[in-house]
């Protein structure tokens, strides 16, 4: 995280999130009230966020990464509306795109596309479209969300649609819990990226 952001987090009195991203920072603010909600459940943990604004309190919403990148600051914004109040900073993290590229090299120094391959908010048919499109430009493709339980196959199909513009030997980086416990990286190459064992927890770089 950045130092904004951790300083926010030791000035705040709650800290609001998802169970898991909560876990990795209890020890680190151990006097703050603690407030999360499981997964799928953004827009209530979003809504208790601004409640607890709105009834005085000092309140963190933390995500994974920046907020604005897959996270949640436009939920937070959208469900406060027209009025101002209470207000909203937005603190930027860093996104995985930065602290895998960073850990691999300098993957990222032209032009490049983030693309997330989960279809649960996001219709299969345009993620298509959207890997089409950047490989048909020839850009670097960062790829969040790989692959989960419920959807096992989609960085397979991701790497069929890439192959069709892209080499087989199209170098590729898989970095896996950036920042964190266990943070580990792969090279390889478009063709192996296909059938390469990846999770939730891993970026892809093309």
């Amino acid at each position: 995280m950045t130092i904004k952001a951790d300083r926010a987090l030791k000035e705040c009195s709650v800290i609001i999130g998802y169970n898991v991203y909560v876990d990795l920072v209890r020890e680190r603010y151990p006097d703050k009230e603690f407030l999360t909600t499981p997964m799928t459940q953004e827009k209530k943990r979003c809504q208790m966020a601004l409640d607890m604004a709105k009834n005085g309190k000092d309140a963190a919403l933390i995500c994974s990464g920046d907020s604005g990148v897959y996270g949640m600051a436009a939920l937070v914004y959208e469900l406060r509306g027209e009025c101002m109040t209470p207000e909203i900073e937005i603190i930027p993290g860093i996104t995985a795109a930065l602290g895998g590229g960073a850990l691999l090299g300098a993957p990222l120094t032209h032009d490049f596309a983030v693309i997330s391959l989960s279809d649960r908010l996001t219709d299969w048919g345009k993620i298509e479209k959207r890997l089409e499109a950047a490989a048909f430009a020839d850009m670097s493709i960062v790829i969040y969300n790989p692959r989960s339980k419920g959807r096992p196959d989609n960085l397979k199909k991701a790497c069929e649609i890439l192959l069709k513009h892209l080499p087989e030997d199209r170098i590729c980086g898989i970095a896996e819990n950036i920042g964190r416990m266990g943070e580990n990286r792969r090279i390889l190459t478009l063709r192996e990226l296909k059938d390469a064992d990846a999770n939730m927890f891993c970026t892809i770089f093309i």
